[in-house]
């Protein structure tokens, strides 16, 4: 029964961390790969509601967008940035995510949910600023998988796991 019990208290402890990531961050770094097989990372505002879909505005005719036109899998690394040398893994939130660009309704769905909370930055975009013939549009990255690093003592192994190198562990929203 304790066994049970921490097993709970780690799911929600790793649950709360990736939530505290996301809502304290503004920026993820979004990877993806070009027709030719050359990776791209770009850094990003973006905004969610849920942590499942992200949204961002970019033009179509940047590298990332014209990646993902060609490849929508991304890989999606949220991070803070200013964290002190070997304390970055455990606030760092690692996804997989199929992107696009959205239009229509889904525009619209996006543009309800960006820029985000007050304070964050960003402005309310109105649709025919991200409507063609206007330069910007409305991205989601839909995510399938969420990671983190698993925490350790130094020199030790992980609880979950008990490997004693660092490696990641599958975070549940």
């Amino acid at each position: 029964m304790a066994d049970e019990a921490e097993a709970v208290e780690a799911v929600e402890g790793t649950r709360s961390a990736a939530r505290t990531i996301i809502d304290g961050n503004m920026y993820m770094v979004l990877a993806t790969v070009g027709p030719d097989g050359a990776p791209w990372a770009a850094p990003l505002f973006y905004s969610t509601e849920d942590g499942r879909d992200f949204y961002w505005v970019s033009s179509p005719e940047v590298t990332h967008s014209r990646n993902l036109a060609h490849e929508p899998r991304v890989g999606i690394v949220i991070h803070d940035s200013r964290a002190p040398v070997g304390t970055a893994g455990p606030r760092a939130l690692y996804l997989t995510a199929t992107a696009t660009e959205l239009d229509g309704a889904q525009a619209l769905e996006g543009l309800r949910v960006i820029p985000g909370p007050a304070g964050r930055g960003g402005r309310a975009l109105a649709e025919e600023e991200v409507r063609p013939p206007a330069p910007w549009r409305v991205y989601r990255a839909r995510v399938s998988g969420y990671s983190m690093i698993c925490p350790r003592e130094e020199g030790g192994p992980c609880a979950e796991h008990g490997l004693d190198f660092e490696h990641r562990g599958d975070v549940r929203l």
